[in-house]
């Protein structure tokens, strides 16, 4: 029964963005969270407050660097881990041009 009270709570039909209730409606996700929009009986869009927004974004994002470190762990051999000094080597690094460079800033 609660699916049914949350899917007449959270959904809004499109006529009322017509209607000229857009403010209305945008308030409501800002309070009371994201609402789905229906036209002509079928999901159109999800609205959704930009905290709500964010954080599933940013989960998202973990989740693929999670998933990308697990895939490369898979291949992982400790047999062909290399030093930075060798890496510098093959690359024709030196010492000098990496105190060249400077402050480097990451954010």
């Amino acid at each position: 029964m609660s699916s049914v009270v949350s899917a007449i709570k959270d959904t809004i039909p499109l006529s009322q963005f017509n209607r000229g209730m857009a403010g209305k409606i945008f308030s409501e996700v800002k309070t009371h969270g994201s609402k789905v929009v229906m036209k002509n009986n079928n999901p159109e869009v999800v609205l959704v407050p930009p905290d709500e927004y964010l954080e599933i974004t940013d989960a998202l994002n973990d989740y693929l660097l999670l998933t990308m470190a697990v895939k490369r762990m898979e291949s992982y051999d400790p047999l062909k881990v290399i030093t930075e000094s060798e890496m510098d080597k093959r690359l024709g690094i030196t010492q000098e041009d990496l105190d060249s460079i400077g402050e480097v800033e990451i954010e």
